[in-house]
């Protein structure tokens, strides 16, 4: 049965708070696990503590904690740190991000991302089995430190991003799990194809590797209103948030997307918004009343071998929107 979890939504809200009563609400309606993102605002370790704090059952999870912003060596004595205050419910999700976030808010110079995720994740096993770190790497030289408390047992799962075939396949090498998102059912098909490649690769089983995919969806009363906002959601992703959802829209043959992202970058918004069409939403999103919304996911729980659907939310909709989905389309209902 494919797991049902949570992505918390990314744009900003009013209180910590209200993003505790999310997962505390994510949990009673009976999700696996709660997914926090991290961008340019509250830090993600800081609500994590306290997300894992005021839970009891729901695993908690960072989706994404950036490769270039905290070094491997702290990551591992975070997930180590969330680990024992969690009583074993954490997960550690990692990515490079883009350079739109780690270059005009991090200020730090975006390179080489797929080796920097792959040495990260190396580093970070190292710490968090308490082994002395030894590592000589490309991106990263370290030596002669060992984590100062007790290793963490069971040691939390490492999950990263990806969205190239490249990326996807180094997931299926390396990591305990992988996490996708723009991505269709059958564009799902294409990237299952990658981490088997990738498991091969690393002489690993692929149903070792954990496959989440996260879709928008927004499941209300008012259909109209879930369809605008959910147009709004995919328009900014495509168009003002750099290359990498472009790219994997055209991978997966929607040739608009250019489009789409050039009338962004011209500041012709609402002509961007016009070219994110009934295909590209209907193909990429679960919207419309409750009814339509549960309808819509079950093609993602049809695709084999997907192990976990993350539910997330469109930045422009308000803490009741984000909770009618959110109960509208809980594992309780499904």
């Amino acid at each position: 049965m494919t797991e049902r979890d949570v992505h918390l939504p990314v744009a900003a809200q009013p209180t910590v708070d209200s993003i505790v009563d999310y997962t505390q609400r994510a949990e009673e309606g009976g999700y696996d696990c709660a997914w926090l993102p991290e961008t340019w605002g509250r830090d993600g370790v800081t609500v994590l503590t306290t997300m894992a704090e005021r839970t009891d059952s729901i695993d908690v999870g960072s989706s994404i904690l950036n490769t270039y912003s905290r070094s491997p060596a702290l990551l591992g004595q975070t997930a180590a740190t969330l680990q024992e205050v969690s009583d074993g419910r954490f997960r550690l999700g990692l990515g490079p991000s883009g350079p739109v976030v780690i270059e005009n808010w991090h200020g730090m110079e975006y390179g080489n991302p797929l080796k920097r995720t792959r040495e990260t994740v190396d580093i970070v096993r190292q710490v968090l089995a308490g082994e002395t770190v030894d590592y000589d790497g490309d991106e990263f030289d370290l030596n002669g430190f060992r984590l100062r408390c007790e290793a963490p047992d069971p040691s939390p799962p490492i999950e990263v991003t990806g969205m190239g075939p490249k990326a996807v396949e180094l997931a299926g090498r390396f990591a305990d799990g992988w996490h996708g998102i723009m991505l269709t059912p059958d564009g799902m098909e294409a990237r299952l194809e990658d981490i088997e490649r990738g498991a091969e690769l690393g002489d690993r089983d692929p149903d070792d590797v954990q496959v989440t995919t996260g879709v928008t969806c927004c499941a209300l009363d008012d259909a109209d209103r879930a369809r605008e906002l959910t147009r709004q959601h995919i328009g900014f992703y495509i168009g003002g948030m750099g290359t990498f959802y472009r790219d994997a829209l055209e991978r997966q043959g929607y040739d608009e997307a250019s489009e789409i992202h050039d009338a962004w970058q011209d500041g012709d918004r609402e002509h961007a918004l016009e070219l994110v069409d009934e295909n590209i939403l209907d193909d990429l999103c679960a919207f419309g009343t409750p009814d339509e919304t549960r309808a819509q996911l079950e093609r993602y729980e049809a695709v084999d071998d997907l192990d976990a659907i993350a539910v997330s939310f469109p930045r422009g909709a308000d803490e009741d929107e984000v909770r009618q989905t959110m109960d509208a389309v809980a594992p309780e209902n499904a």
